[in-house]
C-alpha cells in the first residue's frame, strides 16, 4: 500500500499542471470563478468561523443531483445532531450553488483537489468528526489522510452503474487501496454491494441501505399553487405543458421536432425546455430559432406579461427544477435519448407528474424499473414513439393523472433509505 501511495503522489504531481489548466478552462469558459484557494485547501476565515467550537460532520456530494439526493440525510443530520456543524463541499459549482440554499447546513466549500497538501491542508483546518460520500467518490489521498486522522468516512447512497463497473473493476488494483480505508460502505441495492465488493472493498464493511432519493418529499400539486407557479413563469393555466428537463447535446433537436409535430394537431402546447448544463442555453436557443419556435429565455422574464401558445421557456438557471415539473402536464427527463445514462425519475413522480424517459438509464436502471413496475411513467425508444406517447397523454387527461397518481404511491412505499443510513452513521458520531 505504500508502495502504491508513493506512485499516486508522484504522479499527482507530473498531473497537476494539466488539471489546473483543464480546470482554469473549464471555470472561464463556464463564466464562473475557479476558486483554486479552497480547492488547494485555503479556507476563508468566515468558514472558519462558522465551524468554531462544535464538532463537524463533513457531508460531500459532487453536484447537483448529489446535492438533492443528499437533502433528506441532511434533514435528518440537522435534527439528530443541533449541536454539530454541517459542511457541505462539492467539486462543481452548480452543485454548490444548489447546496448553498439548504438551510440545514452551515457553510459550502469546495472539495480539494486529490493533491497531498491540499488534502492534509482542508482536513487539518475542517478537523470533522465524521466525513459522509456521497455515490461514489473515490479518492486515495482523502481517505488515507482521514484514516490517518482517525477520522471515520462512510460512502453514503453507493452505486456502480453498468457501465462504470467495467472500468472500476479494470482498475481495481488502484481503487482497493481507497476502498479499503471506507468506514461504511452504504450501498443502494445489493447489486451495487457485490459490484463494489468485487472492485476490493471489504465485504464485511458493505451494506444494502436503499436510496436516499427515494426519501424527497413527495405531494400531489394542488391546482392554486400550480397556477401561481404557471404566473411566475408567465405561462397561462389553460395550456398543456411539457418540460423537458436535464437535456444533454444531441436531445434538444428531437425534442424540438418532436414538439413541432405535436403542435401541428394541438395547438394548446407549451414546452419548458431545462438543458442539464445551463452554459449550453445560447446552444439550445439556436436550435429553438431554426426550429421556429418563438422562446424566452428565464433570465429574462420580468413579472409582466404572458408567454404564447406554442412556445418555449429555455431555463438557463439552476435550482428550479422542482417548481418546473410541479407546473407541468408531461415530464420528459433527459439524458436518456442519448447515451448519457439518464436522470432522477424520482423527481417528477415526487410531485404526482407522469414522465417520459428514453432507452438509456444505466445510471438510474433501479428508479427505471421500478418506474415502469408502478406504471408511473413510460418508456420510449425512439424519438418519433416519444412523438406519439406524448400525444397519448396530451389527449387523455385521466391516463396523465393515474400515471401521476402511480408515482406518488411509488415514492410512498418505498422510503426508509434515510433511517437506515442514519442508524449506521449514529454509530460513530
Amino acid at each position: 500500500m505504500t508502495m502504491f501511495y508513493l506512485c499516486y503522489n508522484i504522479l499527482s504531481i507530473f498531473l497537476l499542471i494539466p488539471v489546473l489548466v483543464y480546470h482554469l478552462y473549464r471555470s472561464i469558459s463556464r463564466g464562473r470563478p475557479p476558486a483554486l484557494a479552497e480547492r488547494f485547501g485555503f479556507l476563508s476565515p468566515v468558514v472558519a468561523e462558522k465551524i468554531a467550537g462544535r464538532p463537524v460532520i463533513w457531508l460531500h456530494a459532487v453536484s447537483v443531483g448529489e446535492s438533492i439526493a443528499a437533502r433528506p440525510l441532511l434533514k435528518a443530520l440537522r435534527s439528530q445532531y443541533p449541536e454539530h456543524a454541517i459542511l457541505v463541499s462539492n467539486t462543481t459549482e452548480t452543485g454548490r450553488g444548489v447546496a448553498c440554499g439548504f438551510p440545514e447546513i452551515d457553510v459550502c466549500i469546495y472539495f480539494p483537489f486529490d493533491f497531498l497538501p491540499a488534502v492534509r491542508r482542508t482536513l487539518d483546518r475542517v478537523r470533522p468528526s465524521l466525513v459522509v460520500i456521497m455515490e461514489t467518490e473515490i479518492w486515495p489521498n482523502f481517505t488515507r489522510e482521514a484514516r490517518r486522522r482517525e477520522i471515520p468516512v462512510i460512502l453514503a447512497n453507493g452505486r456502480i452503474s453498468d457501465r462504470s463497473f467495467r472500468g472500476y473493476l479494470r482498475f481495481s488494483w488502484f481503487f482497493r487501496n481507497a476502498l479499503e480505508l471506507f468506514s461504511r460502505l452504504c450501498m443502494q441495492t445489493g447489486v451495487d454491494g457485490e459490484r463494489i465488493t468485487a472492485i476490493g472493498a471489504p465485504a464485511g464493511r458493505v451494506v444494502a441501505a436503499g436510496n436516499l432519493k427515494y426519501d424527497i418529499p413527495f405531494r400531489e400539486v394542488a391546482a392554486d399553487e400550480k397556477s401561481a407557479l404557471r404566473k411566475r413563469y408567465a405561462i397561462a393555466d389553460d395550456l398543456v405543458v411539457l418540460t423537458a428537463a436535464s437535456t444533454h447535446a444531441g436531445e434538444e433537436q428531437h425534442l424540438i421536432s418532436a414538439y413541432r409535430e405535436l403542435l401541428n394537431n394541438h395547438a394548446d402546447l407549451f414546452l419548458v425546455l431545462v438543458p442539464r448544463h445551463p452554459e449550453r442555453s445560447g446552444e439550445v436557443a439556436t436550435l429553438l430559432e431554426r426550429g421556429g419556435i418563438p422562446f424566452q429565455r428565464r433570465t429574462a422574464l420580468d413579472g409582466t406579461g404572458t408567454l404564447p401558445k406554442g412556445g418555449a421557456l429555455l431555463v438557463d438557471t439552476v435550482g428550479e427544477m422542482m417548481s418546473l415539473y410541479a407546473l407541468a402536464d408531461i415530464a420528459f427527463v433527459g439524458g436518456s435519448l442519448v447515451p448519457t445514462g439518464g436522470h432522477n425519475l424520482l423527481e417528477p413522480a415526487s410531485v404526482g407528474i407522469p414522465c417520459l424517459f428514453g432507452p438509456h438509464m444505466d445510471n438510474f436502471r433501479e428508479i427505471a424499473a421500478l418506474v415502469l413496475c408502478y406504471e408511473a411513467g413510460i418508456r420510449v425508444e425512439t424519438a418519433p414513439e416519444l412523438v406519439e406517447r406524448c400525444r397519448e397523454l396530451i389527449m387523455n387527461g385521466d391516463l396523465r393523472r393515474q400515471l401521476g397518481q402511480n408515482g406518488l404511491r411509488m415514492m410512498a412505499e418505498n422510503g426508509g433509505a434515510t433511517r437506515k443510513h442514519m442508524e449506521i452513521i449514529s454509530v460513530y458520531l
